[in-house]
């Protein structure tokens, strides 16, 4: 698609290669890149922002996981709804964002969107802050340091040092990442297993 010899900063007809890009804290992706500057842009924005094409392996996998998808969902919903109250009562954590937790504001209005279950991601906010979360991450064992979503594995990342590293704090909070957040989907593991991780760790991070 791009030899690398178009002039992205002829005119303003191109202005997310021409100008600055918020999102990476005013860089020009053309007079930085320069040839590469299309190539750069659509790994750092169009890949973050829409992900990979589905490969053939990728999409058969697909299929045959959509089979148990419910019978794993059930599973899923239990296990963050009973991790996800576990956690609201620990005193090493500052918030809990599930719907299906009574304190949610959006308590009322999960039982007609999602019936059977509020899913099984949610985000904690530790009292023990960005330093925290970075232990609490580390000393993890059974979780999965990674930035998927539902998997049948225990997930968890903390965005404001990886996935929105490149944001100011502010712009963090705003999206919800903000330094003392952690981002965690519960997996099918057995429920106690999770919260035994969780608390180990937990006291890592709080120490």
């Amino acid at each position: 698609m791009d030899s690398g010899t178009f002039d992205w900063s002829a005119s303003d007809k191109f202005p997310s290669l021409s100008q600055p890009e918020e999102a990476y804290h005013g860089l020009k992706f053309h007079e930085t890149f320069g040839p590469l500057a299309f190539t750069f842009h659509g790994i750092a924005i169009g890949l973050r922002d829409l992900g990979m094409t589905l490969n053939p392996q990728a999409a058969h996998y697909t299929l045959m996981g959509i089979e148990t998808l419910s019978l794993r969902m059930q599973r899923h919903v239990e296990n963050a709804q009973a991790v996800a109250e576990w956690l609201e009562k620990d005193d090493r954590v500052e918030a809990v964002t599930y719907a299906g937790l009574k304190s949610s504001p959006s308590f009322e209005r999960v039982k007609t969107i999602c019936p059977k279950g509020a899913g099984g991601l949610f985000t904690v906010a530790l009292k023990s802050g960005y330093d925290g979360c970075i232990k609490l991450v580390d000393s993890l064992e059974l979780f999965s340091h990674v930035a998927n979503l539902g998997d049948t594995r225990s997930l968890i990342i903390h965005a404001a040092s990886t996935t929105h590293r490149q944001l100011t704090p502010e712009q963090q909070t705003a999206a919800g990442a903000s330094p003392n957040v952690v981002r965690i989907s519960i997996g099918t593991e057995d429920v106690d297993d999770i919260i035994a991780d969780l608390d180990q760790a937990l006291s890592k991070a709080s120490a």
